[in-house]
């Protein structure tokens, strides 16, 4: 999600907008610190377009417990007021209904905390009463009050009860073998570094510009965070988009990645912004291209799901492109340089299941096509090429459903959130928690979770206090790192200097096992 490549942030924002902050007035709880406190939705004061009712428009929905239940309809509000017994990290739930639309189909709810908006929750029709849990907040003890429901049209939930209770925090233990059961010593080496500083420390990170982009200056952002800190980042993010079948040019990249990591004790991490000709119709296989005819964006011409048929022309080309990425994959390999991988990053575009409006091509044909896509790629990596020294990278959402789009236990080391203001809302200096949590419990708590890219980076101390221990966060490069619109120097400094944040000179100097810093 960067600026320069012109993804449609405004989607997501126009969501996060249109929310009204919703109130759930409920009689105040006693001032007892046993938890959990569970009341009946129909017990609080409901605020306009929320009513006490058993049926909605003659349909009954029955097995609520109670009197009935609360139909938060349109701007319908709810309000729980609950003392909090200590400092610490807490859960709020809810059983609900959403019964319009097919099962899987989701409305948008909002949950506020004293005021504070805590985000967008899509609460899915399961065809009946569930469980939904909004997740995890971290607050401070004394009265509190608790804001759930509906904003406008995407309301029309039915609120049976909702429930206050201590939150059950993962124990971020993290298997340290590779996803590659034949990965190499230092992929195997890296691996049990990262899951030993996983769940009590972040890495700090930072992308670096590419194609040749401030007028060749590769290390602006990095001399900038060092002159902003005394430090410089742990991990570097690399990006392989320009070695490809169409206008392929050496940029330095894989030669970047082997100085950072064997030269300067670094961890690297590339994503793969693969390009496709914007007139794949009347493409020959293995023509070059100018970039200007090029896209990694979806294109008509060109079907991510063909890709999936060796009898295609999308596979030919695929497999053109997946060479090339093994060539400069092998390089690395041959000079004891392990990765995180992160290619097809973002395939959840705007988040339609099917692929309909997808940021890049390889989302355009929904999910269940990605996941091939990516399993593909990692079989013929690894395979076919004998690649092994790629510690594999998935992105995903924190959507209803974005779990559909995840590969696999097999295929994936880390999962990657990337986190950007008006994304789904703004963000500010807080540690995402709520989506830090939710996609460990995704993978239920198997898998290391990394801020791959951000603006924004959160604050520490929201950080330690939440328990949201980001594997690292990096931001991206330009002014998402050196404006202080995102990121204020006195803060970065805080920062990087922070205990709890790993920079270049905390890593160790053997971690490789056979790169040493000279």
């Amino acid at each position: 999600m960067k600026k320069n490549l012109l993804k449609p942030l405004s989607l997501l924002l126009t969501f996060a907008l249109v929310c009204s902050l919703l109130v759930f007035r409920s009689t105040p709880a006693k001032a007892d610190s046993s938890l959990p406190i569970k009341v009946e939705a129909e017990s609080c004061t409901l605020g306009n377009g929320a009513t006490v009712t058993n049926n909605v428009y003659g349909t009954k929905y029955p097995g609520y417990s109670g009197d009935g239940f609360v139909w938060a309809a349109n701007s319908g509000t709810v309000t729980l007021n609950v003392t909090v017994p200590k400092n610490g990290m807490y859960e709020v739930s809810t059983r609900c209904w959403m019964y319009l639309g097919n099962k899987g189909d989701t409305r948008l709810q909002v949950l506020s905390i004293n005021g504070v908006a805590q985000g967008n929750f899509y609460i899915p029709n399961k065809g009946g009463w569930a469980d939904y849990s909004f997740g995890y907040f971290y607050l401070q003890a004394g009265q509190t009050k608790i804001e759930i429901g509906s904003s406008g049209s995407w309301g029309f939930v039915l609120y049976d009860t909702v429930t206050f209770d201590y939150a059950k925090m993962p124990a971020l233990k993290v298997d340290s073998a590779p996803c590659d059961v034949n990965a190499t010593t230092e992929t195997k080496n890296l691996k049990k570094y990262l899951t030993s500083v996983y769940g009590n420390h972040i890495l700090s990170g930072q992308q670096e510009i590419y194609g040749g982009g401030n007028n060749g200056d590769a290390e602006l952002e990095f001399n900038y965070i060092h002159d902003k800190t005394g430090k410089y980042p742990a991990i570097r993010g690399f990006d392989m988009m320009n070695y490809n079948p169409l206008y392929g040019w050496e940029d330095g990249t894989t030669n970047r990645i082997i100085q950072w990591v064997k030269q300067r004790g670094g961890i690297a991490t590339s994503s793969w912004h693969i390009n496709i000709p914007t007139d794949f119709a009347n493409y020959k296989l293995g023509d070059k291209l100018d970039w200007k005819n090029c896209t990694y964006k979806p294109t008509s011409s060109f079907k991510a799901s063909n890709c999936l048929d060796k009898s295609t022309k999308e596979y030919a080309y695929l497999m053109l492109a997946i060479d090339d990425l093994a060539k400069q994959l092998k390089t690395l390999q041959n000079a004891n340089v392990p990765l995180l991988f992160r290619p097809f990053h973002e395939a959840e575009g705007n988040n339609n299941i099917n692929g309909s409006g997808a940021w890049f091509w390889w989302g355009s044909s929904g999910a269940e096509v990605y996941k091939q896509l990516w399993q593909l790629l990692y079989t013929t990596l690894t395979e076919k090429y004998g690649i092994h020294n790629i510690i594999w990278e998935v992105n995903l959402y924190t959507y209803a459903n974005s779990a559909q789009w995840y590969p696999g236990d097999k295929y994936v080391d880390i999962v990657g959130y990337d986190k950007y203001e008006g994304s789904p809302y703004t963000w500010k200096t807080s540690a995402a928690t709520t989506a830090f949590l939710s996609l460990v419990n995704d993978t239920n708590d198997t898998k290391m979770v990394a801020m791959t890219e951000n603006d924004v980076i959160p604050d520490i101390q929201n950080i330690v206090n939440q328990g949201a221990w980001w594997l690292y966060f990096c931001p991206w490069y330009g002014d998402f790192i050196t404006s202080p619109t995102y990121n204020d120097s006195a803060r970065l400094s805080a920062i990087y200097n922070s205990p709890y944040v790993i920079t270049l000179d905390k890593l160790p100097t053997n971690l490789y096992g056979t790169v040493t810093k000279p």
